[in-house]
């Protein structure tokens, strides 16, 4: 392996369309890319490393638990970086799907990186298996980004009429008052067919309206995730794993007094607290499952986070994993993630299954990494664009949790407001 550092105050432009050119690079002559970006947001336990790596071609690729556990071994020479899709869940439970899935991404795909960037505020620290770093970094240099779009405005249409919708609300909280469930997590896609556009481009377009702490790019041949997520699946930093689920959301004022008002507001949200809880709840009961005995507690519990467009409450829950326990069993033990199925989390998912229209592809799956020490860090896909660009189609996905206290035109806005974002961006593209 060789390796150069570059400190960030020696760079002939500005950090920021460094990165840009290095990820234009990145996807233009690789077949597999993944980037996370943290965008300086402060975060309870940081938020994601900025990472970026890639290979020239799709090929030996991690594709089962069973190898992800066999590449986990240490040491390690460099991280390990991918994602779990939503459906990941059939085989860790005796769950099925027919639903049609328009995206097709494989269910799990990790990657040992050839050539690998690490971002600090100090230095940018290149390091390849292939390749001279000196020469990664003069054909960075050499690449030009382009925040151009081809594509005219798009719009997307509701994979579910709203109609459908509300009555979908209402079959639920039938369930819920029959005692099948006590929550479950609906969702709904939005989506639109023979999209031709640049992906990169839109992801820092999207990246800017909605700056997040665990977002991210991903490429996996023509297929591609543009991700803009506000939450944190689950963290583990030495023996400690960290969770830190997020129910309950409102939309920020437009004065400083009405956006204080609207915090206070969710704030003393009796139904959003209790939400919150039974995830937090059932989280607790996850992180047990792997956790050393009397290890697992709630360090803080309705939290308030501010982002662009929407106040969210955030609890943190962590725990001890004995070095007996391998990564592989903690996701295992953890995923699907609780804050995007529900409670009881496998009649949940019963559910969602029955209700839901489309297979949710990486939507409520998750995007992450590995780091070469054991360490690792994944985000919950959300706010969130899927694209095949060789079939033309681009989705993304909005839900809520549902109890029995919804009201179904309520959650109908909740989801109208999360997809706000990405709405907005698809429909002011710059030409």
């Amino acid at each position: 392996m060789r390796q150069l550092s570059l400190p960030v105050a020696s760079l002939p432009l500005p950090v920021q369309q460094w990165k840009q050119q290095a990820l234009a690079w990145a996807e233009a002559g690789h077949q597999v890319v993944a980037y996370y970006e943290p965008n300086d947001i402060p975060y309870r336990h940081g938020a994601f490393q900025n990472l970026l790596g890639v290979r020239r071609k799709a090929q030996d690729l991690i594709l089962s638990w069973s190898a992800l556990q066999e590449n986990l071994v240490l040491p390690r020479p460099c991280p390990l970086m991918g994602y779990l899709t939503y459906d990941l869940k059939n085989g860790l439970e005796k769950l099925h799907s027919q639903h049609p899935d328009y995206l097709g991404f494989p269910e799990l795909t990790f990657f040992a990186p050839e050539t690998w960037i690490t971002f600090s505020a100090e230095s940018i620290t290149i390091s390849s298996t292939v390749e001279e770093p000196e020469a990664v970094a003069q054909a960075i240099l050499a690449t030009s980004f382009t925040g151009s779009f081809s594509q005219s405005p798009i719009q997307t249409q509701a994979r579910v009429a709203k109609e459908d919708y509300l009555q979908t609300v209402e079959q639920l909280r039938q369930h819920i008052l029959e005692g099948d469930v006590y929550e479950v997590n609906y969702c709904q896609e939005f989506y639109a067919e023979e999209v031709r556009l640049s992906p990169l481009p839109l992801f820092w377009k999207l990246n800017q309206a909605s700056p997040t702490p665990f977002a991210g790019f991903l490429k996996l041949e023509d297929r591609y995730l543009l991700c803009a997520s506000p939450e944190r699946f689950l963290k583990k930093e030495g023996n400690v794993l960290i969770s830190q689920p997020i129910k309950g959301t409102i939309r920020r004022g437009n004065t400083p007094q009405e956006d204080e008002h609207q915090r206070q507001l969710l704030a003393s949200s009796e139904k959003e607290q209790a939400e919150n809880m039974m995830i937090v709840d059932l989280v607790r009961n996850d992180l047990n499952r792997v956790a050393s005995t009397g290890t697992v507690q709630v360090e803080e519990l309705f939290g308030l986070y501010g982002f662009r467009y929407v106040w969210q409450m955030i609890s943190t829950v962590t725990g001890q994993v004995p070095d007996s326990v391998s990564p592989v069993e903690v996701l295992k033990a953890t995923f699907p993630m609780g804050s995007m199925t529900g409670a009881p989390k496998i009649r949940a998912l019963e559910l969602i299954e029955q209700y839901e229209q489309t297979k949710r592809g990486l939507y409520s799956g998750s995007l992450g990494y590995f780091l070469p020490n054991g360490d690792f860090d994944f985000n919950v896909v959300i706010r969130s664009l899927q694209y095949n660009a060789q079939s033309g189609y681009l989705s993304f996905e909005v839900g809520s949790a549902i109890t029995y206290d919804s009201d179904p035109e309520q959650e109908y806005q909740e989801c109208l407001l999360k997809a706000e974002a990405i709405n907005q961006v698809l429909q002011n593209l710059p030409r």
